[in-house]
């Protein structure tokens, strides 16, 4: 479980973040949401302390970050930021064992124990049979995965990932998002797409403007009342293949006429391949 009470930060004398309070409990995926600059990212770095907060409480599983040592952050907390450079020069068995390093003492090479964890890690997310191949070789998708093995090869209980989806095609952002639902570990995912957070998340945390508009299961999160003030656009929401999906347009500022609504077009959803009319 990760637990933000009342946090706030500051950059440069600028108020970022303010009034944090959220919980990531135990198994569950959260996806954190909102526009270009309300303080995703900021509040990720903040839970792995890439960055101190100016006041408030970040713990995991009850203990405050700050207090905990690097093997013990370790044993706790993995991270797979924005895609690593794609000219590393290793193979990817050396890139997923780097999640071991934590746990290798100075002077020390890595163990049989690493190694058989390493390869657990490559099997899990589909990666094994790339173990001999360089990792600069691999597609954009491939990357990911290499990164979310080298997360699990840590043994960490508690993933972040900030915009894991980044530059991804549309078939590797849902074969990676599902890989990441899948995981029995506490997950926080920061993500642009909302389509793509209402169908791999179980709950939402909206931002705006470093502060929480909106926290809760996705079908109370993202709605056109909680959506369109935020982010500017006007909102329609349906059903396709069992998960909320939501369409934008340019937002209105006048009210349609009686005429024009009467001629407006029939809106139609897709549930599970069906088009229902409306």
């Amino acid at each position: 479980m990760i637990t933000l009470e009342d946090v706030h930060f500051d950059y440069d004398g600028k108020t970022v973040l303010t009034d944090i309070g959220l919980v990531a409990d135990s198994g569950i995926s959260l996806g954190l949401i909102g526009p270009n600059g309300s303080g995703k990212s900021t509040l990720l770095r903040l839970i792995y302390r890439a960055l101190r907060p100016r006041g408030g409480t970040i713990m995991i599983d009850g203990t405050p970050v700050e207090s905990m040592r690097g093997k013990q952050m370790a044993a706790r907390l993995a991270v797979v930021t924005q895609e690593s450079s794609s000219e590393t020069p290793i193979t990817v068995a050396e890139m997923v064992l780097l999640g071991r390093s934590p746990w290798v003492g100075a002077f020390q090479g890595y163990s049989r124990e690493d190694r058989v964890a390493a390869a657990a890690a490559m099997r899990r997310v589909g990666v094994r049979e790339f173990a001999d191949r360089s990792y600069a070789s691999l597609s954009g998708g491939e990357r990911q995965r290499v990164l979310i093995a080298r997360a699990l090869a840590q043994d960490a209980d508690h993933i972040l990932l900030d915009e894991p989806t980044n530059h991804l095609d549309v078939r590797y952002q849902h074969e990676l998002l599902s890989l990441v639902s899948e995981l029995a570990v506490t997950t926080v995912v920061v993500l642009h797409d909302l389509n793509l957070a209402a169908r791999y998340c179980d709950r939402l945390v909206l931002l705006e403007r470093g502060r929480i508009t909106a926290a809760g299961p996705v079908e109370e999160v993202l709605t056109p009342e909680v959506l369109e003030p935020v982010y500017q656009v006007s909102v329609q929401r349906s059903i396709a293949f069992g998960s909320t999906q939501l369409l934008f347009g340019p937002r209105r500022t006048t009210s349609l006429s009686a005429k024009d609504s009467a001629a407006s077009p029939v809106h139609t959803a897709v549930d599970d391949g069906k088009v229902v009319h409306s």
